[in-house]
């Protein structure tokens, strides 16, 4: 006889909540721009009941960033799906989609790799592990769309240069960003997948 899945409790939607808030408060404001009332108060809870929910702030930190980079992977799967309907390859879709215009704007959305990238390396054991499987989960999203003869190395490198790209055209902005995207959409593509009309 198969049981019926419970209704999640109290707990675990106020567990959820917090979650959701930090990793959109992480990507927003940085590691260091996250304090634990403010997000208590934003997730609409009382400072004191954060302990009931987590051993520590980098606890809260790193189920942040891998919620936040769960739903970054799973918002980059539905574009390329979106996009490869229209024709086109899967690595030419990954790219299009990354490296929309959007995300120049849309921080706290975005992706966490971007957004985090430049503080990863201040911060304590735990969080910079989650880091790099973040890291290391964008990379096999990349090496899954590129030539089955690519190496791990060609994923790396076109890793770096999305994510290298997105940091850039949001600190210029304006359409000085887009045609840093623009560019590097056009040199991926050209590179990696010359079929592509990009």
């Amino acid at each position: 006889m198969m049981s019926m899945p419970t209704a999640p409790t109290r707990k675990e939607l106020s567990h959820a909540r917090i979650v959701d808030v930090a990793s959109r408060a992480i990507r927003r404001a940085g590691y260091r721009g996250v304090g634990v009332a403010d997000i208590m108060k934003e997730a609409g809870l009382t400072h004191g009941g954060f302990y009931a929910h987590f051993a520590s702030r980098d606890a809260m930190l790193v189920e942040a960033m891998e919620h936040a980079g769960q739903r970054n992977l799973a918002a980059l799967a539905q574009g390329i799906e979106r996009r490869l309907r229209k024709g086109g390859t899967r690595f030419s879709a990954l790219v299009k989609t990354y490296l929309h215009d959007d995300h120049i704007e849309r921080t706290e959305d975005g992706c966490v790799v971007a957004a985090l990238a430049s503080e990863m390396t201040r911060e304590e054991d735990a969080v910079r592990d989650e880091a790099r499987r973040r890291v290391a989960a964008m990379v096999e999203l990349v090496q899954s769309t590129l030539s089955e003869h690519a190496q791990m190395s060609e994923a790396q490198l076109v890793t770096a240069t999305m994510v290298g790209a997105l940091q850039l055209a949001r600190t210029l902005g304006g359409k000085a960003g887009r045609d840093v995207l623009a560019q590097t959409r056009q040199a991926l593509i050209e590179r990696h997948d010359p079929t592509t009309p990009h």
